[in-house]
């Protein structure tokens, strides 16, 4: 999941968070069901009219939101050239973009409160084990919330290499990338002991 909640409203807003993210599941396992490229285009085509149906400022968000895909998708199809298996590529691809791209429609269309909310229902059980949830129902929250943030600021990060240098972004955005994430970890940390901590 790679997106906050789009301000733009769709039907899909109005519905269950659960009923959404039970139909997210369903459609991944299925998505692993299906084993020809083909197949796997035509899913994702899906998934791209179901983008374009609530217009086009929707559409041109959600797909704006899913660029930072493809540094992992040039990856993929290259190893899958390089091996000699470009039809096993195509399919580990499509899935993979197919998958996000639904991922990312959920979270567009759901609240984060709704989400957790979610998390919560179903570690019920688990309470009442005597297990203590709340780390988990706010790990997940962190790992929604922060994935989009993090992503943006590895796109500023690589705009500012490629203003001060004319090499490729490489490796060496590893170091600096980990250094804001760590940074924002910590952040996160103190403004969690200050409220008083789990």
């Amino acid at each position: 999941m790679i997106s906050l909640t789009s301000p733009v409203e769709t039907r899909a807003h109005g519905w269950p968070a659960g009923a959404k993210l039970a139909a997210l599941c369903v459609a991944t396992m299925g998505l692993f069901s299906l084993t020809h490229p083909a197949l796997q285009a035509a899913a994702l085509a899906v998934t791209l009219l179901l983008y374009a149906l609530p217009g086009w400022r929707f559409f041109k968000v959600g797909l704006a939101r899913l660029r930072v895909l493809l540094p992992f998708v040039v990856l993929i199809m290259v190893w899958h050239i390089v091996t000699h298996d470009i039809m096993a590529g195509a399919t580990v691809t499509l899935r993979m973009m197919t998958a996000v791209a639904l991922a990312n429609l959920v979270t567009m269309t759901t609240k984060l409160a709704q989400m957790v909310a979610v998390v919560t229902w179903l570690t019920t059980p688990l309470r009442r084990l005597g297990i203590q949830t709340r780390a988990i129902e706010l790990g997940i929250a962190l790992v929604i919330r922060f994935t989009p943030v993090l992503a943006q600021k590895g796109q500023l990060l690589a705009q500012s290499w490629r203003a001060r240098s004319t090499k490729r972004v490489g490796w060496r955005m590893i170091i600096p990338f980990t250094v804001l994430a760590i940074d924002d970890a910590e952040h996160v940390a103190e403004a969690l002991r200050a409220r008083g901590g789990l």
